[in-house]
């Protein structure tokens, strides 16, 4: 299977149509990739970078113009005495640039590398988003299994309570039992509290990058092909990271940009040709009787233009100065990014196999747990533990119920994250294609050569959804059991 495409195995193709809930992850990912801002904003960018080739092609083109006037001579000096009351003109000019020392040639260069770059860029926001809605999605799984948890662990201290209640009044147990029952009761209630309320923001969170109110969600698939170890992560990261591959480009282009500054010193040739046409409207000559004047005057020409820059205040030199500078920071954020993109390729594995290895011990630990919990529940009958020590234990089995989930997880988000530091998280691997994909390659192809001034497109539309009727989310739970004092 080619690597470019290592999760089509994972996500099911499907079609491209989203319910009103996204009940799985790439119903998340298929959502937030036709109504997320922050991507749309990002192909809207885009399209306004391919621009910039065909303004730069411009520079090389023919251009032409022409120009009207009627002029009115309300004050006429009185030596001149042919001066015509008023005057019609017309006139027009056609250039052919023919050489500009390299810069519009450049400047095209650098454009296109330019565009080149934004492309890069925005499939890396594509994986930047593809990561954010993991994390999002898996926060309200995590969440939603703490809640439970938390849950549970109230209605169990509540029956203790209860217990423990009852053995007092038969004097097996002191008010010293009862109160460290009741105390370890409100605990648990405050930290349900904290579980709800954080349940809530992950799902408000999840809500800002999807668009939609999650659903019941299902557990994501295995990711596949992850690396066997930091240094192969790397290795691959380097060759196709968006984020250092838009870098690389930007780089060069700001080398073309020094090019296209040089030329500035060097000479233009155009070919050229104009016209004009004056009528003076039968007023020229209008104060010297008897003398018939021309009315009409014309005249036309055409040549080549060559244009040598001698002294320009030095301007130029602070240009190429300029572009030289830079071009020295682009590569420095080029180093600076191929930095970055390593420690974030090293942090996510490190941080994806540790959370493996957390998992394997929390589960270990749920599993030990809740058989001590037993024993000391069974201990407990026969007078060899106190409620204190069943209160333990049941804490310890909470503590690794929510450290398991946790780390689970972690080690999802880990792993997505360290696929998109390697340059495998973008719309094609995800298995996307159940429709049309954005595909910026597509509108650079259909404006790079626009000449046409009068061609232009329809005014955008938003295409992300609003958020502003949706339902405010909460942490919907069982009711709490009511305690005997209630009763």
């Amino acid at each position: 299977m080619c690597k470019r495409h290592l999760l089509l195995s994972a996500v099911a193709v499907a079609t491209f149509s989203t319910p009103a809930h996204a009940d799985t992850l790439r119903e998340a990912f298929v959502a937030a990739y036709k109504t997320n801002p922050t991507l749309s904003g990002a192909q809207a960018g885009q399209r306004a970078e391919d621009e910039n080739v065909a303004i730069a092609k411009a520079d090389g083109r023919p251009n032409s113009g022409s120009r009207f006037t009627f002029q009115e001579n309300f004050l006429r000096n009185s030596n001149s005495f042919n001066a015509p009351l008023r005057q019609a003109s017309a006139g027009g000019e056609f250039n052919v640039p023919i050489y500009s020392g390299g810069r519009v040639k450049n400047a095209v260069r650098a454009a296109k590398a330019r565009v080149v770059a934004g492309q890069y860029s925005l499939r890396g926001t594509e994986a930047s988003l593809f990561s954010n809605v993991v994390a999002a999605y898996m926060d309200v799984m995590r969440d939603e299994a703490v809640v439970r948890l938390n849950r549970a662990n109230v209605g169990v201290l509540s029956v203790n309570l209860e217990a423990t209640s009852d053995r007092f009044e038969i004097g097996d147990l002191t008010r010293t039992d009862v109160a460290q029952s009741e105390s370890r009761l409100e605990v648990a209630k405050g930290e349900l509290e904290s579980a709800r309320a954080n349940l809530i923001t992950s799902k408000e969170n999840y809500i800002a990058l999807v668009g939609q109110v999650p659903g019941e969600l299902q557990s994501p698939p295995p990711l596949p092909n992850l690396p066997e170890s930091p240094d192969e992560a790397v290795d691959i990261a380097l060759q196709h990271n968006p984020d250092l591959l838009a870098a690389k480009e930007r780089s060069a282009a700001s080398e073309i940009d020094i090019k296209t500054a040089k030329g500035a010193v060097k000479p233009t040739v155009e070919a050229f040709a104009q016209g004009s046409y004056v009528n003076f409207l039968n007023t020229l000559g209008g104060n010297v009787p008897g003398v018939n004047f021309v009315q009409e005057q014309s005249n036309a020409e055409a040549g080549v233009r060559m244009t040598v820059p001698i002294y320009q205040g030095g301007r130029p030199a602070a240009q190429v100065r300029q572009a030289q500078a830079r071009s020295g920071q682009a590569y420095e954020q080029l180093i600076e990014t191929e930095r970055n993109i390593i420690a974030q390729t090293r942090a996510a594995y490190s941080s994806w196999r540790a959370s493996e290895r957390v998992i394997q011990s929390s589960e270990r630990a749920v599993a030990a747990s809740a058989l001590s919990l037993e024993g000391v529940r069974a201990e407990n009958s026969v007078g060899n533990r106190t409620i204190l020590d069943i209160l333990n234990a049941e804490q310890e089995l909470l503590n690794a119920q929510v450290q398991l989930v946790t780390a689970r997880r972690n080690s999802y988000v880990a792993g997505f994250t360290l696929l998109a530091a390697m340059g495998r998280a973008e719309a094609r691997d995800l298995g996307l294609e159940g429709g049309p994909l954005y595909d910026p390659q597509v509108n650079y192809d259909r404006v790079k050569n626009q000449f046409y001034d009068f061609q232009s497109d329809p005014n955008p539309e938003p295409q992300a959804t609003r958020t502003v009727d949706t339902p405010a989310q909460t942490a919907d739970i069982e009711p709490l059991p009511e305690s005997r004092e209630s009763e």
